[in-house]
């Protein structure tokens, strides 16, 4: 009989373990929590969202949508499970936390090839074939381990975790209701900003009291989960050309766009919680508070959930792994989601997938499938195994797909049906 072992219950180890059962392999999945907690975690629920509630956008003339539609074709269990938890979000997938992690937790306590291991595993003394999915925050412990393994070019950088407010608290009467551009339905709460509020903002971001985490200065930190206190620091404009961008949202008081605007996003099914989106943060929880006196309609907002900056832990996967994501110091050791250098989300739930198969392959005696160039799949392993120095972690992104010709605005639609007709022919091919 084969077996699997599978250390770390987030995205990447439960859709693993998913597909390794549908491929009748016994899985024994092994998590850490309750029995010993992260800094970000709130829950014991398995596949827990952290960071944001949101999956990001289902258009496919996007990156994150594309993605997701080629993780459609491979039978993802996880996006399945997300649809089931949907809340309301535009042209986005957006989760209920808490019942997306419920409804992933019963998947697996009910798969009859899973056995679900409450406890920390310290080390690497794994039998047999195994893979290390612990995310970005891998415990010390496991961290070390990991360390002495692969040498000291295991790596590290900091994460961000947006605010979350209750929504009785926050006065929806100074804001308005729109999704960017008309997109989808107006399911985000916009607040605009005049220069002269957006600048006593700015200024209150700058010169704020932070938690400053030791090596923090020192440490890398993905450019897409930067600290709105930190992009603050990068220009005056930085944050207007971010996540306070107005483009697309045409205040109806004015029938202008504002100077800038800050969008909450629903948070769980009932409503009862809201997201600043893009509002990572390093403040402290006495500025956080601070901060919201600053903005319309928030002024007496509470929050449920605080910023904050956590450690997230990755691998110089091109160097330390080879193209599968197997250790090339023990066979049968393999790495899958973000601590292999993918970045977000459903980034990590597809390489869960990819890691399925590329153990299969190993398992079977035969060479890992590599998706298309033309795909994000592909895009992704490429990344992980050919990375520039020095190695840093990737989403998905348009960017990492071959150029294609024509008209500027239809190229990303081109992308799309290039991709999803390479990888339909992949299938037919290999499966």
């Amino acid at each position: 009989m084969r077996r699997v072992t599978v250390v770390g219950g987030g995205l990447a180890g439960c859709e693993t373990a998913l597909q390794l059962s549908a491929r009748g392999i016994e899985v024994e999945l092994i998590e850490m929590r309750p029995e010993k907690n992260t800094p970000a975690h709130r829950s014991p629920n398995l596949a827990e969202l952290v960071c944001s509630n949101s999956l990001k956008s289902e258009n496919i003339q996007t990156a994150s949508g594309l993605l997701k539609a080629e993780l459609g074709l491979l039978g993802c269990f996880l996006l399945k499970m997300a649809d089931g938890a949907r809340v309301p979000a535009g042209h986005a997938l957006a989760v209920d936390r808490d019942l997306f992690g419920s409804i992933v937790s019963s998947a697996i306590d009910g798969d009859p090839r899973i056995t679900l291991a409450r406890r920390e595993q310290t080390d690497l003394a794994l039998p047999g074939c195994a893979v290390i999915a612990t995310g970005p925050l891998t415990s010390e412990a496991l961290s070390a381990s990991i360390r002495e393994h692969l040498g000291d070019e295991h790596l590290y950088f900091y994460d961000a975790i947006s605010i979350s407010l209750a929504t009785e608290s926050i006065d929806t009467g100074r804001m308005f209701r729109a999704s960017r551009y008309g997109k989808g339905n107006a399911d985000y709460w916009n607040i605009p900003l005049t220069r002269q509020q957006y600048t006593g903002l700015l200024e209150f971001l700058k010169s704020s009291a932070k938690a400053e985490k030791h090596g923090f200065e020192d440490g890398m930190c993905f450019d897409a989960c930067l600290p709105v206190d930190v992009l603050a620091g990068r220009g005056d404009d930085t944050l207007r050309f971010g996540p306070l961008k107005p483009r697309g949202l045409d205040d109806p008081l004015t029938g202008r766009e504002p100077y800038a605007v800050i969008q909450l996003r629903q948070e769980n099914a009932s409503g009862s919680m809201t997201g600043m989106v893009g509002f990572q943060t390093r403040m402290t929880y006495a500025s956080q508070k601070q901060m919201l006196k600053l903005i319309p309609g928030l002024e007496n907002a509470e929050i449920v959930r605080f910023g904050s900056i956590h450690r997230n832990t990755f691998i110089d996967s091109p160097r330390l792994l080879d193209e599968g994501q197997m250790s090339l110091r023990r066979k049968g050791l393999f790495f899958a989601g973000q601590i292999t250098g993918v970045e977000g989300y459903v980034e990590s739930i597809a390489h869960g997938l990819i890691a399925a198969r590329n153990i299969v392959d190993f398992m079977d005696g035969g060479t890992y499938r590599i998706f298309p160039p033309e795909t994000i799949l592909g895009g992704l392993q490429r990344h992980l195994s050919g990375g520039a120095s020095p190695f840093q972690p990737m989403n998905a992104n348009f960017g990492i797909l071959p150029p294609v010709g024509g008209e500027r605005a239809l190229r990303k639609n081109r992308k799309a049906e290039r991709s999803l007709d390479a990888l339909k022919i992949f299938l037919d091919r290999r499966d």
